[in-house]
């Protein structure tokens, strides 16, 4: 029974190859923030989003994800009256309107293993040329990690392995890194998240062998205008990890005056995904569907991600490329 329930422990700990460390995402095209700090604010709105994600529904143990994210960019709007020396009154703008930030809380189960969090990114911003913005973000992570042992089922209630030290979890910060850049034609990013790979953990010594992957993300995507409301977006994420051999999600999403959408992308090795999106004023609802391609998909209904987000600023945060937004 002790060897059986090792095993398990290992394999939530993530030393098997194979495991799943980080939340997977289908509709990240909606809310890139997620995968990189520098998005915070890049578009100049104040956006609330709320993601939900059950992943091979009808397997047991299947990973669940849950995330409240939000982030705005601090603009150049209000005006403090100062005096100079010559006592004439100056304006001066409070800010510069180049910095983003942006909040993140999830929840993330895997099986035996409960991941819950925050992140918090500071972003900056700058034009280029008068139509490309490049971004570089950072942001601090804090998660607590823990095995839910209530879950194992042993012969002997009284096992000592039920009452190890597993049971207190542990508390990892950590930080990521990102940069972007935007154009009205296409955006392209690469981040790092998990920089330290859970080099500093506090509390039990029980996951003192619990390594955190580091994993990088590239993603880009170029909108071609069919007409004056028809865009056509081609769309690539690249993921890697040394967990994780280089997975790629090329996606086509085909988009009516930013109010409908309709996309499917091919995730190497294991997914083909469908997306629906609508938009009402300041409104956006979002759905899709991975149908996987491994044999687990014998014994589940297919993945389901849900969004549901909000978008405010849309008078006063207009930018030179923003107007069709």
């Amino acid at each position: 029974m002790k060897r059986i329930f090792l095993i398990l422990i290992l394999a939530a700990l993530g030393i098997q190859i194979n495991a799943q460390q980080l939340p997977v995402y289908s509709q990240y095209l909606y809310n890139k923030f997620l995968i990189n700090p520098s998005v915070a604010g890049s578009d100049g709105y104040t956006s609330i989003n709320l993601t939900t994600r059950q992943q091979w529904i009808g397997y047991e143990g299947a990973p669940q994800t849950y995330s409240l994210s939000a982030q705005t960019r601090v603009l150049k709007q209000n005006y403090i009256i100062r005096e100079n020396v010559f006592n004439k009154k100056i304006f001066k703008p409070k800010t510069t309107g180049r910095v983003g930030l942006g909040l993140n809380i999830f929840s993330d189960i895997n099986g035996l293993v409960r991941r819950t969090g925050f992140s918090t990114s500071y972003s900056y911003h700058l034009w280029m040329d008068g139509s490309t913005q490049l971004s570089f973000g950072l942001a601090f992570n804090g998660y607590f990690y823990k095995i839910d042992q209530d879950q194992i089922v042993v012969e002997d209630p009284d096992d000592p392995w039920l009452y190890s030290d597993l049971r207190k979890g542990v508390f990892i910060p950590d930080f990521s890194f990102g940069a972007s850049i935007v154009n009205r034609k296409y955006t392209a990013g690469f981040s790092v998240l998990e920089l330290m790979e859970g080099f500093v953990k506090l509390g039990s010594e029980a996951y003192n062998e619990l390594k955190i992957e580091r994993t990088y993300y590239l993603f880009g995507n170029y909108d071609f205008e069919i007409d004056a409301k028809t865009i056509l977006q081609p769309s690539l994420l690249v993921k890697m990890s040394e967990q994780l051999m280089p997975q790629a999600d090329i996606g086509l999403t085909w988009n009516y005056d930013n109010r409908f959408w309709v996309g499917a992308a091919f995730r190497t090795g294991s997914a083909i995904i469908t997306n629906v999106g609508f938009r009402k004023d300041k409104f956006f609802i979002g759905y899709s569907f991975d149908f996987t391609l491994q044999a687990i998909q014998r014994s589940t209904y297919g993945s389901h991600e849900f969004v549901l987000a909000l978008k405010f600023g849309d008078t006063i945060r207009k930018y030179r490329w923003l107007d069709r937004y």
